[in-house]
């Protein structure tokens, strides 16, 4: 039994860490937020109630017979409502004081009076609380688990024409009555269609894990259910790139977990130096960071600085010295992200080889450079998708053939930095100007982002 409850107590530490794995992508709605929210949550609503299905209604009192049939909403007016936050896992919708106008056809029989016609009528003081409740699903997505409703009309008015006017506001009390009661028992299964189907069918086009491009991929599934405050609601996400030739790959996640404080906006989306390194470390996985140039593609600038420097040298002792030059760029490890408050940073770790490619010959290797890079990169939003400015700031290159070598490659540091961002890094940053998908809901992107 002791053995046993030494067994838990070691094992409980591991398994609060996973059941709290930080998350690699974070997004914030704030209170200001929910206003674009119930700009959405209306159109469904007044889709949903402007379609209403009121049963016939028929009935007698005394001489007195009626009923009434097609009923249709011919006009909303839902203009004092309200979307809150409810801690832990709700959002509370509320409508106050709405009107719901109605017309109706009605078959009036009154002693031997028999009378046909449509009628105008109109719900007053409509109120609706609903509190809908938000939750993780299976598939990782934010869905509406549950919801409940509570629907009351205050009044109801109904206006007559014809010869018998007088005669039908008179009786209309018991037109009036089940009406007003028909119609408020719609109003709520209505709100949980538009609510548990049309709101959940818009949260499926969410992004939850799809390809990047043809060699990545990511998975954007929620790690948790979202955590509601009275000023906010937070959404983690796994936020992990994969390689699409290992799919069921997973990075370990030990990155700090991005923390937002700030509420003046609508939405707040942060980032941890995982969802970068997950993003690089797939596609190193994949083989994809090697950038050749041979031939033509290797800049004129760059040829003549290698001829005309210590490697002219080198090309002199190559039987093929007027052969074309080919120049092999690969990452030797997977990039590494930092993010500090003066900014971002990617430290690049790789291999650069010079060879000569004579014609119908074997190439002539004439060295083998390491080089210790490290990048700024500026992220940015735009519409609905991420991306990244790469910069070359640091450059360091070293031989791994000789100590000779390497102080000989000094004199190139500066001149190969200054080439390599004018032809390494546009190619680079063309391949990261598509940038990454963001997941929102399809319709929605960000505006004015900063």
């Amino acid at each position: 039994m002791a053995a046993g409850s030494c067994l838990l107590l070691l094992l409980l530490p591991s398994l609060v860490t996973a059941s709290h794995s930080p998350p690699g992508c974070k997004i914030r709605i704030t209170s200001k937020g929910l206003d674009l929210v119930k700009q959405e949550g209306l159109r469904f609503v007044e889709q949903e109630l402007q379609n209403i299905t009121v049963s016939d209604l028929h009935g007698n009192e005394g001489h007195f017979q009626y009923n009434i049939t097609q009923v249709k909403v011919t006009d909303l007016q839902l203009a004092l409502s309200d979307l809150n936050f409810q801690p832990q896992q709700h959002l509370v919708f509320n409508i106050n004081n709405a009107s719901i106008s109605l017309r109706f056809r009605r078959q009036l029989l009154y002693w031997f009076f028999y009378d046909i016609g449509s009628i105008n009528a109109s719900a007053d003081g409509v109120h609706i609380y609903t509190v809908l409740q938000l939750a993780k699903d299976e598939a990782g997505r934010l869905k509406i688990s549950n919801m409940t409703c509570n629907a009351s009309i205050a009044r109801m008015h109904a206006g007559f024409s014809g010869t018998l006017r007088k005669v039908y506001e008179f009786l209309s009390t018991f037109i009036v009555t089940g009406m007003r009661f028909l119609l408020s028992q719609q109003i709520c299964p209505s709100l949980e269609h538009a609510s548990l189907v049309l709101l959940n069918s818009l949260l499926d086009t969410v992004p939850v894990r799809n390809y990047v491009d043809e060699h990545i991929g990511i998975d954007y599934s929620l790690l948790r259910d979202p955590s509601i405050s009275t000023d906010t609601l937070d959404l983690d996400f796994k936020g992990m790139f994969f390689p699409r030739v290992r799919e069921d790959q997973e990075l370990e996640n030990h990155a700090v977990e991005p923390v937002i404080k700030e509420t003046e906006r609508m939405v707040y989306v942060a980032f941890s130096e995982y969802f970068f390194d997950s993003a690089m470390h797939s596609y190193f996985q994949a083989g994809v960071l090697t950038i050749e140039l041979q031939g033509e593609k290797v800049p004129k600038d760059l040829e003549v600085l290698l001829r005309a420097t210590f490697f002219g040298t080198i090309f002199m002792l190559s039987p093929s010295v007027d052969a074309p030059l080919r120049l092999v760029l690969q990452v030797s490890a997977p990039p590494r992200c930092t993010i500090k408050p003066s900014g971002t940073s990617v430290s690049v770790s790789a291999f650069l080889n010079i060879s000569l490619v004579p014609p119908d010959r074997p190439p002539v290797q004439l060295s083998s450079m390491a080089m210790e890079t490290k990048l700024s990169a500026k992220v940015f939003l735009q519409g609905k998708a991420l991306r990244v400015l790469l910069d070359l700031r640091r450059f360091r290159i070293y031989s791994k053939q000789s100590a000779l070598e390497s102080l000989a490659l000094f004199s190139l540091q500066a001149p190969l930095k200054t080439l390599l961002q004018l032809t390494i890094m546009p190619i680079i940053n063309e391949k990261t100007k598509k940038g990454v998908q963001i997941p929102l809901p399809e319709g929605m992107d960000f505006t004015r982002e900063v």
